[in-house]
């Protein structure tokens, strides 16, 4: 088993390398708007998976995806060429998703801070239903000890509660 510092070096060097096998040697007009996010390899450096985003809409990554099949052989000999590794990684190309999910965050956090904005605006002239201090006070004589008579304290109690030693 390989190292994962070695693992990582190898999945960056080929994600270089897919992507500018993609800009210079693969010349199908389905992959000018790809770009490759990221790669990840197995510890055994036997899998790569290349992960990519395409600037369009579903019929563009449907496409891109099919390109990129069609390319992996190409892609793989110039991937074995250029690292020197004495086995050369399968590529996997992964659409990746994280831009999508950042896209939907954000949108979910404009939503929550327009909410916020509404709560704050609608709390701002807002006033109390009762009274203006609803809570009891220490003069009120619905609080228990209030009635005139004292607790009752046993005599072997000592000062904190508990029983005194003795």
């Amino acid at each position: 088993m390989a190292d994962t510092a070695r693992a990582r070096r190898l999945a960056k060097r080929i994600a270089q390398i897919v992507a500018s096998g993609l800009e210079y040697e693969v010349k199908d007009p389905r992959l000018a708007m790809v770009t490759i996010t990221d790669a990840r390899v197995t510890p055994d450096l036997r899998d790569a998976t290349v992960y990519y985003t395409v600037f369009g809409d579903e019929a563009d990554y449907a496409s891109t995806a099919a390109a990129l099949a069609s390319a992996t052989g190409v892609l793989r000999s110039r991937v074995g060429q250029q690292t020197g590794v004495r086995f050369t990684p399968t590529l996997t190309f992964v659409a990746d998703t994280v831009p999508d999910n950042a896209r939907r965050l954000e949108e979910l956090l404009a939503k929550a801070r327009e909410a916020d904005e509404e709560v704050a605006r609608l709390a701002s002239g807002a006033v109390p239903a009762g009274d203006a201090d609803p809570y009891r006070t220490s003069t009120n004589n619905d609080e228990p000890g209030t009635d005139g008579v004292e607790p009752e304290v046993s005599a072997d109690a000592d000062v904190r509660g508990g029983p005194q030693s003795g």
